[in-house]
């Protein structure tokens, strides 16, 4: 691991990734802090990366939302078990820009552009019934038309200052290698395991 860019490392695993049979590669723990201070986590997918960030798209309404507005700190986690490879990388996350948001809007597919009309993220729906009814009426509304982003939808881009690179090695020597931002600077040291 002989790279002093935390982001040409990152490429490298994640292209390796994109080349096994793991079903979503770009799928990734996102963790998040309530205001009650208790740690969240969840799922989510990595839309594009650079050494700006990594983006992810969601409801601005949702808990995760919520959540960010409130602690913009965050962790990612990548975890890649056919390779043996885990990435945690923490920073601060903001939203992306509008223009940003609809470019990546426009090309998802129709049915997820009505799903994110239909679906009031982390609200109670009454069943599965309701929401497939709310799918229904947006389809319908949009009918003939291009589907515009929602104002209550887009990007989130986490600006990270940490990574951690795990690589799982026999007996439990695994190898740890950290890279830390310090003075616009990638610091680089190795971990015991």
């Amino acid at each position: 691991m002989n790279y002093t860019n935390p982001f040409d490392l990152f490429s490298d695993w994640f292209n390796k990734a994109g080349e096994t049979t793991i079903d979503k590669p770009n799928a990734m723990v996102l963790a998040t802090i309530s205001s009650k201070q208790i740690p969240t986590s969840r799922m989510v997918l990595l839309s594009s990366y650079d050494e700006s960030g990594f983006v992810f798209h969601s409801n601005y309404a949702s808990h995760k939302a919520s959540q960010l507005s409130n602690n913009p700190h965050a962790s990612l986690l990548f975890w890649w078990d056919e390779l043996g490879y885990q990435i945690r990388i923490e920073g601060q996350i903001d939203k992306t820009s509008d223009e940003e948001s609809d470019q990546y809007f426009s090309r998802r597919p129709r049915s997820s552009q009505i799903g994110a009309w239909a679906s009031k993220q982390s609200q109670t729906v009454i069943d599965r019934t309701a929401l497939e009814q709310q799918v229904t009426q947006y389809t319908q509304k949009f009918e003939g038309d291009e589907v515009q982003r929602p104002h209550f939808w887009g990007g989130y881009r986490l600006k990270a200052n940490l990574f951690e690179f795990w690589v799982n090695r026999e007996s439990r020597l695994h190898d740890r290698i950290e890279y830390q931002l310090k003075d616009n600077e990638w610091q680089k040291k190795i971990l015991a395991p």
